[in-house]
């Protein structure tokens, strides 16, 4: 374990002796961080949490803090982080509260660029990428593999879809589905990640499913509804993972999608 001597970590966090620590950063109690994890100078690790395993955590960063929701008053809710994250330069990431889940959950392999900000109770997956200035407000998902661009806001309980991609400065107040690209302000549908999709080993067939069940929703003319009954008699033709997962992002929607 490499602690310098000008950090302050409280008696009470659990600590694999082989984290490296930076000078002027403080660890408070009830913190525990898995092996392999680098923090920092000038870094603040708030408890509950728990941060997992080879973890890059930049100066400057806040971790595990108190929530800015004016409801909260001192619950012990908690921070839960998977392994391979980086948190560069002041990034903010806060625990849960009561009233929802209690608990902010990050998966691995997550980047979250300079002065993104994670609000409480948020689900980040696996993959994700935050550029800098991306702001996701409290109870939002972003499922595996997505990108908001640099400044994105994301609403309150918004649900942003695999692999789907918000173009930076995008104000998204509707749920993003599955795959798609959204843009503008408020944001607005602008195609399928194709590039994402082509990156991610897709096939060029689930490709062509996807390029036909877009067209269905958004170019088709048909209500939500009717899009939906569409949507599940392709599936019921066609054997692709990728369009079960599209028109599950649809179904769960609880805010609308962007249009």
């Amino acid at each position: 374990m490499t602690i310098h001597e000008q950090a302050i970590v409280s008696p009470s966090a659990r600590i694999h002796p082989s984290v490296s620590i930076g000078p002027f950063t403080v660890i408070g109690p009830e913190v525990e961080i898995g092996a392999g994890t680098v923090v920092a100078s000038h870094v603040v690790i708030g408890g509950p949490t728990v941060i997992g395993r080879n973890n890059h955590i930049y100066q400057f960063a806040s971790v595990g803090e108190d929530c800015q929701d004016k409801k909260y008053n001192g619950e012990p809710t908690r921070l839960i982080m998977g392994d391979d994250n980086i948190i560069r330069e002041y990034c903010s990431i806060h625990r849960g509260t009561v009233q929802d889940r209690g608990e902010t959950t990050i998966g691995n392999g997550n980047l979250f660029m300079a002065s993104s900000h994670v609000a409480h109770d948020c689900v980040v997956g696996n993959g994700t990428i935050l550029a800098n200035l991306a702001t996701i407000a409290g109870h939002v998902r972003v499922d595996d593999f997505a990108i908001l661009g640099g400044g994105t806001l994301v609403h309150q309980f918004c649900h942003i879809g695999t692999q789907s991609m918000c173009a930076g400065g995008s104000i998204v107040l509707k749920d993003v589905p599955a795959y798609v690209m959204a843009g503008g302000q408020s944001a607005t549908a602008h195609g399928l990640n194709t590039e994402g999709l082509r990156r991610r080993d897709v096939s060029s067939e689930s490709v062509a499913i996807l390029r036909k069940a877009y067209k269905t929703l958004y170019r088709g003319g048909l209500t939500f509804e009717q899009a939906i009954v569409e949507l599940d008699k392709l599936d019921a033709d066609n054997e692709s993972a990728e369009l079960k997962v599209f028109i599950a992002s649809l179904k769960r929607a609880t805010r609308g999608i962007v249009r």
